[in-house]
């Protein structure tokens, strides 16, 4: 073969068989069965909330005339849900709880990674099952326990606290919403910790390595090297954290059984709760729910733009 047939045999392009019908719709096949659960369990009660948030059924003869009618409201639900007391004081303990609750659960579960990260650590299976065990817990068996860990003249903890002069109540109006807090911390520390514990195993051992060899600390390793590697880890259970923060209604909902001062509308949730199946007013209750569900799109928004321009930062 000569050298110019070669080089015109290189040039010549490939003809790729084309795709038959078969494999263009096959992705879309196995993408179909989860469209269609998308689209029947997140989309459609999205669409019916929002719906149903702009109409009102208006009965006559003082509530005794009937089914009632249902009518346009137009914006009227979300005036009232805005001008519920309960409801907007919800955001705000919320906003406290989230404060103190999600930066402590994070800094726990950042420094229990940290240290099973290390080589300081034995019997690692045995302590990171220890400290993921809570999560298996549901939360409202975890709620039980803790108000029964919380209550006086029952409590080991109590009674503890008390033969050293420190008398706490756990339930009392100022110290109930941190109580909540430490039933959240107790619970989700350990799969937090699992997520950035596996972050941590993924980031390549030679960096480590090198860190050594110039002089780096552990504690130099772990600040320099091995937060900023697990930082969209970290990013990731921080979102997972606001969102699970203004989800809040298990604990507190079980917890009212032992004590008097968690009402009905004490987060937002419980407040649609208590429009909805309480009051009766579905319409009310799913503006509140679309309401609650902005809060949480706009905090997923501002979250992901500050890690974004973080991480642009960073590069």
């Amino acid at each position: 073969m000569t050298t110019a047939t070669a080089t015109a045999v290189r040039r010549t392009p490939r003809r790729r068989p084309r795709a038959g019908g078969g494999q263009r719709r096959a992705p879309y096949l196995f993408l179909a069965p989860f469209l269609v659960l998308f689209a029947v369990f997140t989309m459609a009660p999205i669409v019916l909330a929002v719906y149903s948030s702009f109409f009102q059924t208006r009965r006559s003869g003082l509530g005794f005339g009937g089914e009632g009618e249902v009518v346009f409201a137009g914006l009227d639900n979300y005036v009232r849900a805005l001008s519920n007391d309960g409801f907007v004081a919800g955001f705000g303990r919320m906003l406290g709880y989230g404060v103190v609750q999600v930066p402590v659960m994070l800094g726990l579960a950042l420094v229990l990674a940290l240290l099973f990260d290390t080589a300081l650590v034995r019997w690692k299976p045995f302590f990171q099952l220890s400290v993921f065990m809570p999560y298996a817990v549901p939360s409202v068996v975890a709620a039980l326990i803790w108000g029964f860990l919380y209550q006086p003249r029952v409590s080991p903890i109590v009674e503890g606290l008390r033969s050293v002069g420190w008398d706490v109540s756990f339930l009392s109006p100022d110290v109930v919403l941190w109580s909540l807090a430490n039933v959240a911390v107790w619970s989700v520390t350990g799969v937090n910790m699992v997520i950035l514990f596996s972050a941590l195993q993924s980031v390549p051992r030679e960096i480590y390595e090198a860190a050594r060899i110039d002089g780096a600390s552990e504690l130099r390793t772990a600040l320099s090297i091995k937060i900023p590697m697990i930082m969209p880890s970290l990013t990731l259970t921080f979102l997972f954290s606001i969102i699970g923060t203004m989800q809040l209604f298990n604990e507190p909902m079980t917890m009212r059984a032992v004590t008097s001062n968690i009402s009905g509308d004490y987060t937002p949730n419980m407040a649609i709760f208590q429009a909805t199946t309480l009051g009766g007013d579905v319409n009310l209750g799913s503006a509140m729910a679309v309401v609650l569900g902005l809060v949480i799109f706009v905090l997923s928004l501002v979250v992901q733009g500050v890690s974004r321009r973080r991480n642009g930062a960073d590069r």
